[in-house]
C-alpha cells in the first residue's frame, strides 16, 4: 500500500513540476514588439482610443512600447525604429520654405541643434516650429534599404502620408497604412479609423480588407453638412503587401 502511495506522490510531483511541453501543452509564445508613437499628444491627445489601441495590440500578442511628445527623440527614431514588428505613428505636418515636415515630438534645444547640425543644415530636420520636424529626405538618408525590414506594418497617421510612405517602404517596411492629403488629429476620427483597422486585423483579416472595411464603415455613417454633398471615404489606404495578416 505504501508503494502505491509513493507512486501517486511521484506522479503528482511530475505533473506539477514538468514544463508545459512535457504535459502536451503548447508553450506560451513570446510577445511581439510593437511601438505606439503620439508626437503631438499634449495638444491632440488620443483619449479613449489609446486604451482601445493597446487592448487590440495586446490581444494580437504584442508587447507595446508607448512614447509621446518630447519622449519621441531623433536619437530614439534612429536607433530603435527598426526594432519593432508593428509601428503606429500619429503626428502631423507643417510647412517651411515650401518643404513639408512631420513633427517628431522632441522640443528644440541647443544640444539637439548641435548634435544633428548636419541634418538641420541639409534641411532634413527643421527647428522652426519649436518641435523638431523631419522631412522625407531624413528617412531616405538615414534608413537605407533593408534597415526597417523587421517592421511588418507601419500605420502612419498624419497629413501627406503619400509623400513619405515610399521612403519607409524603400527602407524595408513590408506594408504602410497611411492618410493621404490633409487630415486632422482633432475629433478622433483618424484614431477611430486606426482602432477599427486593428479590430479587423485582430479577427484575422488582411491589411487590404481591414482598411477597406474601416473606411467603408466611416463613409456609411458620415453625414455631410450640405444635403447636396455626397459622403466620401476618408483618405486612408495602404502601400505594400495588402495580403499581410497579423494573426493566424
Amino acid at each position: 500500500m505504501s508503494g502505491l502511495k509513493n507512486l501517486l506522490i511521484i506522479l503528482i510531483l511530475v505533473a506539477v513540476l514538468a514544463p508545459p511541453s512535457v504535459m502536451g501543452l503548447a508553450p506560451q509564445q513570446p510577445k511581439k514588439p510593437a511601438l505606439l508613437i503620439s508626437s503631438l499628444n499634449s495638444t491632440e491627445p488620443m483619449g479613449s482610443d489609446l486604451n482601445q489601441t493597446l487592448t487590440y495590440l495586446n490581444a494580437m500578442g504584442y508587447n507595446t512600447t508607448y512614447i509621446a511628445d518630447n519622449g519621441v527623440t531623433v536619437a530614439f527614431l534612429l536607433h530603435n525604429l527598426g526594432n519593432y514588428s508593428l509601428v503606429i505613428w500619429r503626428t502631423n505636418t507643417y510647412e517651411y520654405q515650401h518643404a513639408i515636415y512631420w513633427y517628431i515630438g522632441q522640443t528644440v534645444s541647443a544640444d539637439v541643434l548641435q548634435q544633428y547640425a548636419a541634418d538641420f543644415q541639409q534641411g532634413w530636420l527643421n527647428a522652426h516650429a519649436g518641435v523638431i520636424g523631419l522631412s522625407s529626405d531624413f528617412i531616405q538618408n538615414h534608413f537605407k534599404p533593408g534597415t526597417l525590414g523587421r517592421v511588418k506594418l507601419l500605420i502612419f497617421v498624419a497629413s501627406f502620408g503619400n509623400s513619405i510612405v515610399p521612403t519607409f517602404v524603400n527602407a524595408g517596411v513590408r506594408t504602410v497604412i497611411f492618410a493621404n492629403g490633409i487630415i486632422s488629429l482633432q475629433g478622433g476620427i483618424m484614431d477611430d479609423l486606426t482602432v477599427s483597422v486593428l479590430n479587423y486585423l485582430s479577427k484575422g483579416q488582411n491589411v487590404e480588407s481591414a482598411v477597406y472595411n474601416s473606411v467603408s464603415s466611416v463613409s456609411q455613417y458620415s453625414q455631410p453638412q450640405d444635403p447636396y454633398d455626397s459622403t466620401y471615404p476618408p483618405p486612408f489606404w495602404y502601400n505594400g503587401d495588402g495580403t499581410l495578416t497579423l494573426v493566424p
